[in-house]
């Protein structure tokens, strides 16, 4: 009971920092996951955010389905995913009942504007971080490059290049074992 438990408190304490969006606790997930509880490797939660960006739903609540279903099975995958989505449910439900008495508040959009400010260095700070492990070799850095550029110059959708990028993979390691 008491990993459950652990696994809802730490779930739990990412969520209720969940400013941002998914990407912004990509920084916290690999503390929280990698660091301190070690729960995952840095490849394994990498993994888990490629996996999670592929399928329906916020990338931080699938990596938190995928880590609680690694350490304790089904019931860890919803706990763990309970854990994500409370604080942010309770959170909604309150601002949901107030937001038309505060919503022009000059304060309030000066604070929302300083979050958002902090959840763009949340998300740089955890793509280089995570680039340091992904991008390994050449072939890599190439893919890389490729998606970077053609995310920034045209609407192609995401999970095409998700899918490009993986059969790149593929045929590059297609190659490289003909030629061994």
């Amino acid at each position: 009971m008491n990993d459950y438990l652990t696994l809802f408190l730490t779930f739990a304490r990412i969520g209720l920092l969940m400013f941002g969006g998914g990407y912004a606790m990509l920084p916290l997930l690999q503390k929280e996951v990698v660091e301190k509880k070690n729960w995952a490797t840095e490849d394994e939660l990498l993994d888990y955010f490629a996996i999670g960006q592929c399928t329906p739903g916020i990338i931080a609540v699938n990596t938190a389905t995928f880590i609680g279903n690694k350490k304790k099975g089904t019931l860890g995958a919803i706990v763990a995913t309970l854990g994500m989505v409370f604080p942010s449910l309770v959170i909604i439900t309150v601002i949901a009942a107030f937001i038309s008495n505060f919503a022009e508040n000059p304060i309030v959009q000066y604070a929302l504007g300083g979050i958002r400010v902090c959840a763009v260095v949340l998300i740089i700070n955890a793509v280089i971080k995570l680039s340091k492990s992904a991008v390994k070799d050449i072939p890599a850095l190439l893919i890389f490059l490729a998606v970077f550029l053609i995310m920034a110059m045209t609407d192609i959708s995401p999970v095409f290049l998700i899918v490009a990028a993986g059969v790149s993979g593929c045929v590059i390691c297609g190659i490289r074992g003909r030629k061994k």
